[in-house]
This record gives structure tokens, sequence and C-alpha cells, in this order.
């Protein structure tokens, strides 16, 4: 008898410490909730805060610190505590809140920063299905939800876009490399040519000096190639060695002719 007493009053403090806990836990959700209207963040986070620190055994200290989060951009926290609270067993409407809350957060995330946007929104719009599948009548949900993936496809579009240019720019480089090298192999081949020609016109210059001596001495061993000339200047030059002929006979005429006088002496 006295245990069945002793186990009675067990369930009674228990029950009594459950509720004061729950009741210290809802005050400080109201004062948080009056805060949050007044748009007085800081202090709706306080009291947020502080009913999770009494024990807190339901979802809206939680739910509600997130939007306190979000209204801070704190969209990192904000997020956690939504996918926190969407994860629990709790009833549809509930679950399709949080999972709305949490599209806008991870919308926010890619509207914020571009860098993110590539992974932040394909979840964004996953969380607007999850939530229009547990709540099929929410319209603000299936706004968001077309505006995200409105949002997606444009994304895709750049990034293929980005992805098209950067390989033509790839090509294009490419292409200025081959042409480049293709440049310098004909400036190679050029001046490959060009050396050749000056070695062979060096080359030719220095043979040039040994070749001219022996035309010279072939010029001198053949002699040179007498003048033709016409039959006119041929009979011309007979005429005259003829004239000069009768001059140099005439001349010895003369000459035997005179002689010299040798006078003999007078014997007296």
């Amino acid at each position: 008898m006295f245990y069945s007493k002793y186990i009675s009053g067990s369930i009674i403090f228990s029950l009594l410490a459950l509720i004061l806990s729950a009741q210290g836990e809802n005050k400080y959700i109201r004062r948080g909730n009056h805060d949050f209207e007044e748009k007085n963040f800081i202090e709706a986070e306080r009291n947020y805060l502080e009913s999770l620190n009494k024990g807190g055994k339901t979802y809206k200290g939680l739910f509600n610190l997130g939007d306190v989060y979000y209204e801070q951009k704190d969209y990192q926290q904000a997020g956690a505590l939504f996918d926190s609270v969407a994860c629990l067993d709790l009833d549809g409407e509930t679950m399709s809140k949080a999972y709305y809350n949490l599209g806008n957060t991870l919308l926010s995330v890619s509207l914020d920063s571009d860098s993110l946007a590539a992974k932040a929104l394909p979840l964004s719009v996953e969380s607007y299905k999850n939530a229009l599948r547990l709540n099929p009548g929410d319209t603000a949900a299936k706004y968001n939800l077309a505006y995200a993936q409105l949002m997606l496809k444009d994304q895709q579009q750049q990034q293929q876009q980005q992805n098209q240019d950067q390989n033509q720019q790839q090509q294009d480089q490419q292409q200025d490399q081959d042409q480049q090298q293709q440049d310098q192999q004909q400036d190679q081949d050029q001046d490959q040519d060009q050396d050749q020609q000056d070695q062979d016109q060096q080359q030719q210059q220095q043979d040039q000096p040994q070749d001219q001596p022996q035309n010279q001495q072939q010029q001198q061993s053949q002699g040179r190639q007498p003048k033709q000339i016409s039959k006119e200047d041929a009979e011309r030059m007979l005429e005259a060695m003829k004239n000069d002929e009768k001059k140099t006979l005439e001349k010895v005429k003369l000459a035997k002719g005179k002689g010299k006088v040798v006078k003999s002496e007078k014997d007296w």
C-alpha cells in the first residue's frame, strides 16, 4: 500500500513539473510573439531561447526562433531551424508551413548570394513541392514555387551560356596558340632558308677567286680568237700592203743608185 501511494505521488509530481514547464515555455513564447509583432527581434530571440531553456516540448519555440533569424537575414540558422521542425512528427499543416518557410529561406539565400544560388535554388523548389504535397491548397507556396522554378530555369540557361562561352573561349585560345606555333614554324623555316641561301652565296663568293685564274689561264693558252674582217677591209689592207711594197722597192732602188762614192787618192 505504501509502495502504491509512492508511485502515485511520483506520477503526480511529474505531471505537475510538466505542467509548470509547459506554462513557463508558453509564457516566453507569448512574450516572444509580442516582441516579434513589434519587430523587436532581439527581445523576441531572447524569449524564444528562454522557452527552449525551460525544456520546451513543443515545436513553437524552434519555429518562431527561425522566423526571427529569417527577419534578421541570418538564413543559415533560420534554414537549420525550419529543417529541424520539418523533420519532427507533426501534423501536415505545421510541417507544410515549415517546408514553406524553408523554401523562402533558401530562395532568399539564392537572391542574396550568387555563389550559393546554384545549390540553394533547387533545394528551394523541392521545399515548396514538399509544402504543397502536405497542403495542396497553399496558394502562396504555389506562387513561390513558380517563381523559384523560373529563377532556376534562368540560372540553368545562364550556366549553359557561360559553359558555351567558356568552351568557345578555350577553342579560340587553342586556335590562337596553334596559329602562333604555325607562324613561329614558318618564321623558323624562312630563317633557315635564308641562312642556307646566305651560306650558298658565301660559298660561291669563296669559290669564285679560285675559278677566275683558271679561266684566265685557259684564255691565255687558247689565245685570242682572230677578229673576222669584211671583204672590203681585206682588199683595202691588201692594196695598202702593195703600195707599201712599191714604196719599199723604190727606196731600195734609190739607195742602190746613189751608193757611196769612194774617192781615190790622186797620184801626183
